[in-house]
Order: C-alpha cells, then structure tokens, then sequence
C-alpha cells in the first residue's frame, strides 16, 4: 500500500512538473516569432532584434544564483508559484510596449519572463532529476521536454498566426510610405497586435501560481544531505570543488546557445533565402518537431539501450554533422514537407530549403543534450544541489549570447547568414569532449 501511494505521488508530482515545463516552452519559444515581428514593428536591423534573445536568457545569468538564494527560503514549491508571478507580470510590460512601440520596454518585459522563469527552472530541474534514480534521470527530463517542446511547437504557431498575418504585404507598404504619419499608424496597428494574446498569458499564469501553491506536491529538502566524498576521501566544502559541475555549466552554456540558434534564427534565415513571411514563420515549430521526435528516442533508449553519456556523445556527433551540411550544402536546393495551415486547418505544402532544413533538424540533435547534460552534472552534489542546480541554470546565458554574435555575423557581408551557422561547430565540439570526458572529472581539492 505505501509503495502504491509513493508511486501515486510520484506521478501525479511528475504530472504537475510536466505542466510547469509545458508553460517555460510555451513562454521560451515565442521569442523565434518576437524577433522578425519586433524587427519590423521597431524597424531594427539584424543585430538589434537578437536581443530578444539577449534580454531573455541573460536574465538566467543574473537571476540564477539569487533564485537559489530565494528557494532555500520558500523551497522547491513556493519558489515555483513565485515563479510564475514574476513570468505574469514581465508578460504584463508587452502591453505598455506595444502601446508606445518602445523597444526597451519590450526587453524589460523578457528580462522579467527570464526572471521567473530563472525561478521556476532552478527548482523544477532538480526536482525532477532526485524524485526517481539518478540512472533514469534522462528519460524523466525527456518527459519533461516533450511536455516543452509541444508547447512549443505551438506557441509560435498561434502567435505567429496572430502577429505576423500579412507580414510581408505589410513590409511592401511600409517600403512604398512616404507619410511619416501614415507609417506610424502602421506600424502602431502592428505593434498593438501581441496586446491580446500576452494579456491572455498573463492571466493564465497568475491561475496556474494559485493552483501550484494549492497543489499537493512534496516539498524535497536536499540541504539536509551529507557532503559526499570525493576519491581521496576529503570533504567537498564549496561548490568549486565538482569540476563535473563547472564543465557541466560550459556544456550547457554552449548547447543553450546552440539550441536557440536553431530555433530562434530560422524564420529570419528562411527569409534571407528568398521564402515568404507567411511560410518562414513556421520554421520554428519545424525545429521543434525534430526536437519532440529527438525525446520520443530519448525516453525509448535512455537507459535500456544507451546511456546518458553514449547518448550525449551521439548527439554532439549529429550536430556537427547537421551544421557542415547545412553550412555547405547548396542554398538553391529547395523541398517541401508537409504542414497543416492553422488558420485554414488545412494540409499545405511547406517550402523549405535543404539547408534551412537541416538547421531545423539540429532540433532532433539538441534534444537529449539537456536531459543527458543535466544529471551527469548534478550527479553526487548533495546540499550543493540548489547552488550547482543555479550554476547549471547560469549556463543558460548561452542563448543570451551565441544568437547575438550570431546576428553580428550575419550582418557581416563577408560572410552572410549561412555561413555564420559555423558558430554552432566548436558549441558541438565541446559537448562531444564533455561526454567523453568532462563529466567524469569529479575530483578537486
């Protein structure tokens, strides 16, 4: 009886993580849909719409370590309510914004989504990994990634319908304007367009705070555990002393980065290779596809039929090899795949280029890195957990960073949009050397 109600327990706490989880994919990747609609709406360059990315995911690096701070006081459930909160109110500032079309505004309001998600991902992260066995920690991350990853194949889907309908029509009259008056009230409608739909999010948030601090999920206390001895049996008193952790956070740095690229950059990138706004917008949902197919084989594989490490270090090989091809195939080679319209609910026939293509299926190539990454680093930290969990979380400054300079590069003429994508190569390359090697460093004095 006692075994049936812990594992009643288990499911139904997996059950409410895989919720929180559905809510960072459906916030997180929104962002692939804000870049062009702000690089309209606030007439920037290239550059400039990166940071959306920028103000996103620097927030982790900021926030990380104080949101630790803040779950050894309010603990794991709590902190995730309090998470939430902070999401609703950064998503309350795009109404302002939208209303002025001030930029900054715009970017406050993603630094404080950032903010709580920081929160919300510092104590759900662990909590996943320690509420079964370590060797299974993948496949339950995995779990959580598909909750993740529908949303976000969603989310642009429905923000792009709504935001970016007639795009490129709109583009051609702004171009053809000469009334600076007539172009302000253009790009105002616009603008106002994400008014609805975040307000919607907003209030969705606060119910689903409410309904986390009511829920019956445990409360799990790791500061309680002993310190856990290293080879030469001397007492790990810092969080300095786990070199697998401090590789751990490079690796997730460098995957973050790369996982946004993919995702995030697509659209615009599609654009550059000559596909219509109203077909490139999707591009992002693609790339999670692949990502949701990526932890389909993940949850099948991981631990039966591969480890976490085999499986991170065939990942890292895919990567590299997805980013040469993308890099160097033709960009005139052009297919399509099959796509339901969702504002006709019809099946189309999506144009996409192969090398946008095989950007979209780095998506099946990131997506056991997190959930491999994750519990090789965390694995044997006891009391460190909150505090290695917030380093891990730091980590994730890497989409904060890596699509920027990906956008500097590519408003580099020398160099171009496809070929900017190199930058993804040396990201793989140290992953590859994490799963080999980096994660079994787990000795220093």
């Amino acid at each position: 009886m006692n075994t049936a109600n812990s594992r009643n327990s288990t499911i139904l706490s997996i059950t409410f993580i895989g919720i929180l989880f559905f809510i960072f994919g459906f916030v997180t990747w929104l962002n692939g849909t804000l870049i062009p609609f702000l690089k309209i709406s606030c007439e920037l360059n290239n550059a400039q719409a990166y940071f959306v990315t920028f103000a996103f995911y620097i927030s982790y690096f900021v926030m990380a370590l104080p949101s630790s701070w803040v779950l050894h006081k309010t603990g794991f459930k709590s902190g995730m309510a309090l998470g939430l909160i902070v999401m609703a109110i950064g998503t309350l500032f795009f109404i302002p914004a939208a209303n002025t079309r001030t930029f900054g505004l715009f970017l406050t309001g993603l630094f404080i989504q950032g903010t709580g998600l920081s929160i919300l991902q510092t104590a759900s992260n662990p909590y996943i990994t320690i509420l079964g066995p370590i060797e299974s920690a993948a496949k339950r991350i995995s779990i959580m990634g598909i909750c993740n990853k529908i949303a976000g194949v969603i989310s642009p889907l429905i923000l792009g319908a709504i935001v970016l309908k007639n795009a490129d029509a709109l583009k051609e009259k702004l171009g053809s304007v000469t009334n600076l008056i007539d172009k302000e009230v253009l790009l105002n409608d616009m603008a106002a367009r994400v008014i609805f739909p975040y307000a919607v999010m907003a209030v969705t948030l606060v119910i689903l705070a409410v309904l986390v601090k009511l829920s019956p999920l445990p409360d799990i206390d790791t500061d309680k555990e002993e310190d856990h001895i290293n080879e030469t049996n001397v007492s790990k008193k810092n969080i300095f002393q786990f070199p697998h952790l401090i590789l751990g956070f490079v690796a997730i740095f460098l995957y973050v980065g790369a996982e946004v690229i993919a995702g995030d950059t697509i659209i615009l990138y599609g654009q550059s290779q000559g596909i219509a706004m109203a077909d490139a917008r999707v591009y992002t949902s693609c790339t999670l596809i692949a990502m949701l197919l990526g932890y389909i084989v993940c949850i099948i594989a991981i631990p039966k039929l591969i480890s976490q490490k085999n499986a991170l270090a065939i990942s890292s090989c895919l990567g590299i090899i997805l980013t040469l091809t993308a890099v160097f195939i033709s960009n005139k080679l052009i297919t399509y795949i099959p796509f339901i319209n969702l504002e006709t609910f019809k099946l189309i026939s999506l144009p996409i280029p192969y090398t946008v293509l095989f950007i979209a299926i780095l998506g099946f190539a990131n997506a056991v890195m997190w959930p491999a990454i994750w519990p090789l680093a965390i694995n044997e930290l006891g009391k460190f957990t909150k505090t290695g969990s917030a380093i891990l979380i730091m980590g994730i400054a890497g989409g904060a960073t890596l699509p920027l300079l990906y956008g500097r590069l590519v408003d580099i003429s020398s160099i171009g949009s496809q070929q900017a994508y190199l930058i993804l190569l040396p990201c793989y390359l140290f992953i590859l050397y994490y799963a080999f090697k980096g994660h079994k460093l787990k000795s220093q004095k």
